[in-house]
């Protein structure tokens, strides 16, 4: 039988500040070192002789285990609590790029910076630091405190693109490594204030008491939550394909690297502008619709940059435009799942949403590397980007923004 709990109002401030800021700094830990990862392909297989396919393949497998990760560790942080999940976070990160620095073969990267360092992304991801922010903030200031998130993740970005670069040509790439592996090891601590799970909500709010299988069945029958999953599939396989391989395409084009340097430190900062404004445009019109503009402007602004002139300045404006649309996605999709679902079960149904965006960025990741090393070029994934792009708006746009339907509830004794 289904029940309803009602957890008791206590005094907070409109936004749990401690938490957003600790929040924030470890979405900017995880999501940093992992969108830095394509300086680092050159001058490891230029070391290794290994060639595009191998790095590409350890990258998808990286996009693919945080993804597979995400919905486990979510169900997890809702039940047993956010703070074990996050210092299990930086335990496999650091591990992670530790065994990447020290491969001596293929199968040793794709295991450490494949498979360890995806699943240490997963347990400090997104979607288990919004479900801690959705269980602490009012739902009339959801969509900005996950727009502040995802900017939070963005200024990782920015911030680890010139470091990564910088550390690389001060001391190489293997001790690069070595150094981003040791700044994971502050997850923990700032982990502290996140502490809690789905019964510690500080909101006043009626919950169904749902088990996970039912909850399950719920949302994968809820047509408007399938559509949001198979659209978040094409943000996944965009961004991860640039992240990876966009600072090798700028070579191959014959600008300089310093301009692949300054292109995703750029991406990162209009990125922490365009998560905030996602937040606010989120909180205040119709967020399917939203969704449905940013894909199509995305698609747009790839044309644009294949069909004109390749200079340098086309790869800084390429660059300030994805920057704007490159995770503005998330607030709209996650606050979608919380206003469908609710938040006892939004780490785990958040997490399958992601989990769909990670294989497309394992697809976007490996076929980069395949189809080059094939075909000797990146265009064939830039343009099935293109189309992806225009898949995900034709989807978005029937979504419903409105609480799944249910039946009535009988009140917990």
């Amino acid at each position: 039988m289904t029940a309803v709990s009602t957890v008791a109002p206590r005094s907070e401030p409109s936004l749990p500040w401690l938490i957003i800021i600790c929040g924030c700094l470890i979405a900017a830990l995880t999501f940093g070192p992992r969108s830095a990862m394509g300086f680092f392909q050159l001058p490891m297989l230029a070391e290794k002789g290994w060639d595009r396919t191998t790095f590409g393949l350890a990258m998808a497998i990286q996009n693919l285990f945080w993804g597979l990760g995400t919905p486990f560790f979510g169900a997890i942080a809702d039940k047993f609590g956010t703070w074990r999940v996050l210092a299990l976070s930086g335990v496999m990160y650091a591990a992670g790029l530790v065994l990447m620095a020290w491969a001596d073969s293929p199968l040793a990267l794709h295991i450490g910076g494949g498979v360890l360092v995806g699943l240490g992304v997963a347990a400090g991801s997104f979607g288990i630091v919004l479900a801690a922010f959705a269980r602490n903030v009012a739902p009339e200031k959801r969509s900005l405190a996950f727009g502040i998130g995802t900017a939070a993740g963005s200024a990782g970005m920015f911030f680890f693109a010139p470091l990564s670069q910088g550390l690389i040509d001060a001391v190489g790439w293997h001790d690069g490594l070595i150094v981003m592996s040791a700044m994971m090891l502050a997850l923990p601590v700032l982990a502290i204030p996140l502490r809690g799970n789905s019964k510690t909500s500080r909101i006043s709010q009626t919950e169904i008491d749902q088990s996970i299988g039912q909850a399950l069945r719920e949302a994968f029958g809820h047509t408007s939550y399938m559509l949001l999953v198979s659209g978040f599939f094409v943000c996944g396989f965009q961004v991860a394909f640039i992240t990876a391989h966009f600072p090798a395409y700028v070579s191959d084009i014959g600008i300089e690297a310093r301009y692949a340097v300054m292109a995703l430190a750029l991406i990162g900062f209009f990125n922490i502008i365009g998560s905030l404004a996602s937040g606010f445009i989120g909180q205040r019109y119709s967020k399917p619709i939203f969704l449905v503009l940013i894909y199509l402007g995305r698609s747009v602004a790839v044309t644009a940059f294949l069909l004109l002139p390749q200079t340098p300045f086309a790869v800084i404006v390429f660059a300030v435009v994805m920057g704007l649309l490159w995770l503005s996605t998330v607030p709209p999709t996650n606050a979608l799942v919380a206003l469908m679902f609710g938040t006892k079960h939004l780490g785990m149904l958040g997490g399958f949403v992601f989990l769909s965006h990670q294989i497309g960025s394992f697809l976007g990741v490996w076929l980069g590397g395949y189809l080059y090393d094939l075909y000797g070029s990146y265009d064939p994934v830039w343009w099935l980007g293109v189309a992806l792009g225009v898949f995900a708006a034709i989807v978005h746009w029937p979504i419903r923004e409105a609480p799944v339907e249910r039946p009535a509830l009988v009140p917990a004794q």
